[in-house]
C-alpha cells in the first residue's frame, strides 16, 4: 500500500466524515441512512486495505504487498463512487495463483504457529468427519467434540489461571487462531462451540463477585458446565435496551422470572444461561445479567419444570445451516432462580446492560474468526477442486479467471484475517470496541462471497450436500446476522461513531 494511495484515502474519507456530519447535524441520521451505511463501507474497505498493508510491511513478502496495494485501489475505487479493481488486478490476482496456501502463518509468531498446528490436528481428527453428518441430519453436537474441546482448554481461553483457564495475560489472536482454526472444520460444532462462554466469563471478570468467579469460571474453563446467552426476544431484535423478560423479586431468596427469549444458541445442552432481564425501569438503565443454571438437555426441545412449579421451556428453530447447536426460542413462567444469581449482586443491579454490551465486543471479534475459518476452509476446497478437476481436457485452475477469482478469495480471507487481528490488539490494550466491530461487518460479508465463489467454482456439486461448500455457503449466511445485525453495526455503532465530533 502506497503513501499516495493512503493519502487520497484519507482525503476521501476526511471529506465524506466532514460533509455528511453537517447533514447529519441538521436533519438527524434517519434521513441519511444510505450515506451513513456507504461511509461505514468506505471506511471498512479502507481499514482492511490498512491492515494488509501492515501485514505486508511486517513480512516483507510481495503476496501481502500485492493483496495491500490491490485492496487500496478497490477501497478508493468503493470511497469514490467510481468503477472497481481494474482489470489489470484481477491479473495481477490470478498471477498470484502459485503462491496462495499456507500464508495464515506468514508473519506469525512462533507460538501462534504452534497453537494453529496443534488446533489444525485437533479440528481434523475430532470435528472434520463428523461435520458434513451434523449438518445434514441436523444432530447434537457430539459429546467426543465437547470433550476434546474441554481437554485442550479451549473453554478457558478468556479465563485467568487463577480460576482454571488458560489465560496469563491478554492474547486475543490466540483465541483468534483457535476459533479460525475449529470454524474452519464447522462453524457450529466446532469454532461457535469453543467461544460459547465468552461473553459470560467478560461478564463475570468486569462485573461478578469472588464468590461468583469462584463458582462458575472453573466449571466453565473445563466444560463441566457449558453456556448460553439469552439477550434477544421475539419483539426486541437488535433494540436490547426495550427488552421485557422480566425478574423480579420472590421474598428474600429467589429472583422469578416470566418471559420470552429468541435465538438462543446452545440453550438446551448448556447448563448455565446468560440472562439479561429486566429488573427496573424502561430502558437500558433497568436490566440485570443473571446465571441461570438448568440441566443439560439434548434434541430439539425440552422442559424443566421445578419442584415449585417454576417452568422453563426450549423450542429449537429450524435454520438452513449453523445446526448442530441448535438455537432457541425459551420461555420462562414463574421460573425461580436463587438471589446469587445476578451477576455482580446488588451493586450491579440495572447495570447488566453495560456487562452485556462489553461483552458484545469480545463477541463480535469472534465472530470475525469464525468468518475466517469458514473462508479458509472454503478456499481451501475450491483451491483443491480447481487443480483437480479437468474441463475441455485441463484443469479448472489453469483457466485466468479461475486463478483470477481464487487469488480475489485469497485476498478478502487474509484483509478479513488481518483486519480482525488488528482489533483483536485494540481490544488487548483495553479499548477494540468499534474495530471488533468494523472486522464484524467486514469479514462477515467477505465469508459470503467467498464461499459463494467456492460453490461456484465445484459448479454443481457445489449444489449439492455431498460436498462441504454447499455447507460452507448455508452457514456463512448467519454471520452477518448474529452479534450485531450489519444494519445495525453500520447505522448505530460504526457510522455513530464515525460521524461523533466531526465538525
Amino acid at each position: 500500500m502506497e503513501a499516495s494511495q493512503i493519502a487520497t484515502l484519507d482525503d476521501l474519507l476526511t471529506s465524506q466524515r466532514q460533509s455528511l456530519a453537517a447533514a447529519v447535524k441538521a436533519d438527524g441520521p434517519n434521513e441519511h441512512q444510505v450515506e451513513i451505511d456507504r461511509l461505514v463501507w468506505s471506511h471498512a474497505h479502507a481499514e482492511a486495505a490498512r491492515a494488509l498493508g501492515v501485514w505486508a510491511a511486517a513480512t516483507n513478502d510481495p503476496v501481502p504487498t500485492e493483496f495491500a496495494s490491490i485492496a487500496a485501489e478497490h477501497a478508493i475505487a468503493f470511497a469514490g463512487d467510481m468503477p472497481g479493481a481494474s482489470v489489470e488486478s484481477g491479473r495481477r490476482l490470478a498471477r498470484l495463483s502459485t503462491r496462495l496456501e499456507s500464508l495464515e502463518d506468514l508473519g506469525a509468531a512462533d507460538e501462534h504457529r504452534a497453537l494453529r498446528s496443534t488446533l489444525r490436528e485437533l479440528a481434523d481428527r475430532e470435528i472434520r468427519p463428523l461435520a458434513g453428518r451434523i449438518h445434514r441430519e441436523d444432530l447434537d453436537v457430539p459429546e467426543s467434540i465437547i470433550s476434546a474441546v474441554g481437554r485442550f482448554g479451549l473453554f478457558g481461553m478468556s479465563i485467568p489461571t487463577r480460576y482454571g483457564g488458560v489465560q496469563d495475560g491478554q492474547d486475543t489472536r490466540a483465541m483468534l487462531i483457535a476459533t479460525e482454526e475449529l470454524s474452519r472444520a464447522s462453524l457450529a460444532a466446532g469454532g461457535s462451540l469453543s467461544t460459547r462462554p465468552e461473553i459470560l466469563v467478560r461478564a463475570l471478570l468486569r462485573g461478578g463477585t469472588e464468590t461468583q468467579k469462584q463458582r462458575w469460571l472453573p466449571a466453565i474453563a473445563t466444560g463441566e458446565q457449558l453456556v448460553a446467552v439469552g439477550v434477544t426476544e421475539p419483539d426486541y431484535g437488535s433494540n436490547v435496551a426495550d427488552i421485557t423478560c422480566r425478574a423480579s423479586r420472590a421474598g428474600e431468596t429467589d429472583w422469578e422470572f416470566n418471559g420470552t427469549k429468541l435465538w438462543c444458541t446452545f440453550a438446551g445442552r448448556a447448563e448455565l444461561l446468560m440472562v439479561l432481564a429486566r429488573t427496573g425501569q424502561a430502558g437500558h438503565r433497568g436490566l440485570s445479567a443473571f446465571v441461570i443454571e438448568k440441566p443439560a438437555f439434548a434434541g430439539h426441545d425440552f422442559e424443566y419444570v421445578q419442584e415449585g412449579g417454576g417452568r422453563l421451556t426450549g423450542r429449537a428453530i429450524p435454520t438452513i445451516g449453523y445446526r448442530g447447536m441448535h438455537t432457541f426460542e425459551l420461555s420462562f413462567d414463574h421460573f425461580l432462580a436463587p438471589t446469587d444469581s445476578l451477576i455482580g449482586g446488588d451493586a450491579w443491579l440495572d447495570r447488566g446492560f453495560y456487562l452485556q454490551m462489553e461483552g458484545f465486543g469480545l463477541g463480535r471479534i469472534q465472530t470475525a474468526g469464525r468468518a475466517v475459518g469458514l473462508m479458509q476452509a472454503a478456499f481451501g476446497d475450491a483451491l483443491a477442486y480447481a487443480r483437480d478437476r479437468e474441463v475441455f481436457g485441463r484443469p479448472i485452475g489453469a483457466n485466468e479467471l479461475a486463478r483470477a477469482k481464487l487469488g480475489k478469495m485469497a485476498l478478502r480471507l487474509q484483509a478479513s484475517r488481518q483486519l480482525s487481528y488488528r482489533a483483536g490488539e485494540e481490544l488487548d490494550r483495553g479499548g477494540g470496541q468499534v474495530e471488533a466491530s468494523v472486522a464484524k461487518l467486514y469479514a462477515s460479508k467477505m465469508a459470503e462471497k467467498v464461499t459463494r465463489d467456492a460453490a461456484q467454482m465445484h459448479g454443481a456439486m457445489g449444489y449439492s450436500e455431498e460436498t462441504d461448500v454447499s455447507r460452507y455457503f448455508l452457514d456463512a449466511r448467519v454471520l452477518p446476522v448474529f452479534e450485531g445485525a450489519e444494519e445495525i453495526l453500520s447505522l448505530r455503532v460504526i457510522g455513530r461513531a464515525l460521524l461523533e465530533g466531526v465538525s
